[in-house]
């Protein structure tokens, strides 16, 4: 028991400073021309910098991995969520969340397979977070984009260059929106093409709908023809893909919904269970054969859950 207690005070201590060094201000440790989610200097002299650097290295090593595999890194997850942390704090997150859920589940169960699935998924939680704000960012951004292709395009006919249009329409949207075209026309004044700070955009939000419009703008430049033009006939065929996938989602909602009360149902029943008669319940975790009970019922969980997700998911 002395040992659970130090290892929980150790945990609570680390978990402390990252609160901290998450706390701290961005501007006493990080230059104000780079992002506040890029790598802190080894050099750093401020607390926050002294806490980030060993988890620095752990971070550069997954962004080497990703890279090698083609993947996003953590700094280009962070920047699709909108989270302005460093990839090091991120690290220390996810670290922080994997010693707490391991301890948890140390003190409930002991040493059984239980502490160290507690300890993987509580290390996954942090990433599901950051998945969960990309995609309703995304979903904000693609919502907007088709007025905001037809601005760009009324600007071109106002006689605008392409840069003064998206000029004037960062200066007009809202977020998301504008604060990606605000970092073009800042990537644009610091001396990059207009192709490549769009293209950056592109992989910053992630959206297909901007790799289109990005694509169409990039072919114009090089081939020629009458942008604004194309630029509503894009508009429209976005709106009609608006429209294609809320009526896709509103006939498939009643099917997502009994998918996902199907899947929770059983977890559900087994936590009641197990908290009204623990005696009854807890066979299936002291005997072999309720153990394989246990592992082959997920499965077939987890499996009922990707068919029902595939059938509901259409490609529009």
């Amino acid at each position: 028991m002395t040992g659970i207690v130090v290892l929980s005070l150790i945990a609570a201590a680390g978990v402390l400073l990252a609160g901290i060094a998450v706390a701290i201000p961005a501007a006493q440790s990080a230059p104000r021309d780079k992002p506040r989610w890029e790598a802190p200097s080894p050099r750093g002299n401020s607390l926050r910098d002294r806490i980030n650097l060993p988890f620095q290295a752990l971070a550069e090593r997954s962004n080497r991995q990703h890279r090698l595999n083609g993947g996003l890194t953590i700094a280009e997850h962070l920047a699709r969520a909108d989270l302005k942390l460093r990839t090091s704090e991120f690290v220390m997150i996810q670290v922080g969340f994997l010693a707490a859920g391991a301890l948890l589940a140390l003190w409930r169960f002991g040493l059984a397979p239980q502490f160290v699935l507690a300890g993987v998924l509580a290390y996954l939680v942090p990433m599901r977070y950051v998945r969960w704000r990309q995609r309703r960012r995304l979903k904000a951004f693609n919502s907007r984009l088709p007025d905001t292709v037809s601005l760009l395009s009324n600007a071109m006919k106002a006689g605008l260059s392409l840069p003064q249009a998206i000029e004037a329409v960062a200066n007009n949207a809202s977020p998301p929106i504008s604060d990606e075209l605000s970092r073009v026309i800042r990537e644009m004044k610091l001396g990059s093409a207009t192709p490549v700070a769009l293209a950056n955009m592109v992989r910053r939000v992630g959206s297909e709908d901007l790799d289109l419009i990005v694509t169409a703008i990039g072919i114009q430049s090089s081939v020629g023809g009458n942008l604004a033009r194309i630029l509503d006939g894009i508009s429209h065929t976005i709106r009609q893909r608006i429209q294609i996938k809320s009526q896709i989602g509103a006939m498939t909602a009643q099917m997502r919904a009994s998918g996902w009360i199907i899947t929770l149902l059983p977890f559900i029943v087994a936590a009641v269970l197990n908290i009204i008669t623990p005696s009854y319940f807890r066979v299936m975790f002291t005997e072999p054969a309720g153990r394989v009970l246990l592992v082959l019922a997920g499965v077939s969980i987890f499996i009922g859950n990707v068919f029902v997700r595939r059938i509901t998911n259409f490609k529009v």
